[in-house]
């Protein structure tokens, strides 16, 4: 009877929570969000709905075919979604009085990175010490390192060559030696390892990314890099958009769910890896290392003065950078080859392009070369605006006394956000949107398109890594159309795509050989 009075009990207080309490915030409209297009039936009642396309990795898919007829939705009872290209400057525009939104600090740790501070001081602050060491000064004196990592893969591309393909055949299944999704992944973790950490993960030399993952009690393992990441950005980026239950659908999903148990399991080991390589640097630099990279901006200005950061805080920024820093550019790298070979005039207008300016002696294509190449810039834009690696609708905050976007008022402390994926694909800004047009970005129509390209968000919030990013996919591209050729298994051949907060796709299998030119037989 007692079992039987707890969960009548129980049922009665999820009714009232999430059926009738909401209904009556919907009736009651206290913000005057009701006036706006739904995403799903329930989003004006529930966050559930998200949490479902989210589930299924299809989040900013679902919202753009919602958006073909509202330029504005209602994807939760307190969030905001916008297509139109003229909310961008409102949300995330230099002027914008909108704040990170709660969705960064429920995923904080005991301290915040530059991407998840809340506080526009703080984040000042933060920016202020890392901004130096993400210079393009500092980047181009780093070019050796990405030099290093770009002759690695080319050696491990070397000994997976094949025979050429005749034209017109698809590869036989044996002469796909390469999965070339990882390939770009262990290319892009390893570079950032070195130049953030002086770290050589050695990944490209093993073809594999097995790492040590330390647990705070100093025990340790060896685990995969890219699935714990992957792990932990799935079931954050999911269960995350029920801001008030976050925590309690992280408990409950360990109980009923054997797959969620296992990622979160990995994305434990995830924070290991972080902490394992935050302290190993550490180390070295009590020992007195002088070494020059981004754990050193951390700890010194430039004037060698230090910056007393709490040890939270550097593993924090630790995180953010082996995050954001391998694995977007991955994405972007994989796509943009993967869009070349399906659009072989493009391919052949690019190689025309590296081919002008490369010596037969340069292996590695030089940065100083390929930096303001406006096709291989274009190439790289239209693929990150087609496949955005950060997709989803980065969240930002209304003030408390409300904020205009696109000439409507929006309450206080409401949630707003647009989706790179959705604004990329506005047809009255970039026609065709569907299609692979790397010309669009050339002359003064391509500068006329920047302020609609927010690949890497946009306003004083933007990505601070575009710069390190750039260096890695121009150096690389331009390094592999010079020396290979590649096939996809068909040409109508398409990887699985899945949505966390960024848009990743799945194992890319190609047949690779080399180039029949005399500048790759150096």
């Amino acid at each position: 009877m007692v079992y039987i009075q707890a969960l009548f009990l129980t049922l009665a207080f999820l009714t009232v929570y999430y059926l009738i309490i909401p209904i009556i915030n919907y009736i009651r409209d206290p913000k005057g969000l009701r006036k706006y297009p739904n995403l799903t039936i329930w989003s004006g009642f529930s966050d559930l709905p998200l949490i479902y396309e989210s589930h299924y990795g299809r989040r900013s898919h679902t919202m753009l075919k919602a958006h073909e007829k509202h330029p504005v939705l209602r994807i939760g009872p307190n969030a905001l979604s916008y297509s139109d290209p003229a909310a961008i400057k409102d949300i995330y525009g230099h002027g914008t009085k909108c704040t990170k939104d709660v969705f960064y600090s429920k995923l904080s740790g005991t301290h915040f990175h530059l991407a998840d501070v809340v506080d526009k001081e703080e984040h000042a602050r933060k920016r202020k010490v890392l901004s130096s060491a993400y210079a393009i000064k500092n980047l181009e004196n780093w070019e050796y390192k990405v030099a290093d990592m770009t002759e690695r893969i080319i050696k491990a591309f070397d000994e997976r060559c094949t025979d050429p393909l005749p034209d017109g055949q698809i590869p036989d299944s044996k002469d796909l030696t390469i999965d070339y999704r990882m390939w770009t992944n262990l290319y892009t973790v390893a570079a950032i390892a070195n130049i953030g950490l002086n770290e050589d993960l050695r990944f490209l030399d093993q073809g594999s990314d097995l790492v040590t993952s330390e647990a705070k009690d100093g025990t340790v393992k060896k685990v995969r890099f890219r699935e714990c990441l992957s792990a932990n950005a799935s079931v954050t980026s999911t269960l995350i958009w029920a801001y008030e239950w976050y925590e309690t659908f992280t408990r409950v999903s360990k109980i009923v769910s054997s797959t969620y148990r296992q990622k979160w399991g990995l994305a434990k080991d995830w924070d290991g890896i972080v902490h394992n390589r935050a302290t190993s640097r550490w180390k070295r630099y009590e020992k007195g290392e002088s070494l020059d990279d981004f754990f050193s901006a951390l700890m010194e200005d430039k004037s060698g003065a230090p910056n007393n950061l709490e040890w939270g805080e550097i593993e924090a920024e630790v995180s953010i950078m082996m995050n954001a820093g391998s694995d977007t550019t991955g994405i972007a790298l994989s796509n943009v080859l993967l869009l070349l070979l399906k659009n072989p005039k493009c391919l052949k207008t690019l190689r025309e392009e590296v081919d002008g300016v490369l010596e037969e002696d340069d292996k590695i294509a030089p940065y100083d070369k390929v930096k303001h190449l406006p096709y291989l810039r274009a190439c790289l834009d239209e693929c990150m605006r087609m496949y955005p690696p950060v997709s989803f609708h980065v969240p930002r905050r209304t003030p408390p006394e409300g904020a205009t976007i696109r000439g409507e008022f929006v309450a206080g402390e409401t949630s707003v956000g647009i989706s790179a994926y959705v604004v990329h694909r506005n047809k009255e800004i970039f026609p065709e949107p569907e299609s692979f047009k790397p010309e669009r970005w050339l002359g003064d129509a391509g500068k006329n398109l920047q302020p609609y390209f927010v690949a890497f968000s946009a306003g004083a919030r933007g990505c601070i890594g575009r710069n390190i990013s750039y260096l890695e996919q121009t150096v690389l591209l331009a390094s592999l159309v010079r020396r290979f050729e590649f096939s996809l298994p068909s040409p109508s051949w398409e990887p699985v795509r899945r949505e966390t907060t960024n848009l990743s796709s799945g194992p890319m299998p190609m047949k690779i050989w080399k180039r029949p030119i005399g500048a790759v037989d150096v």
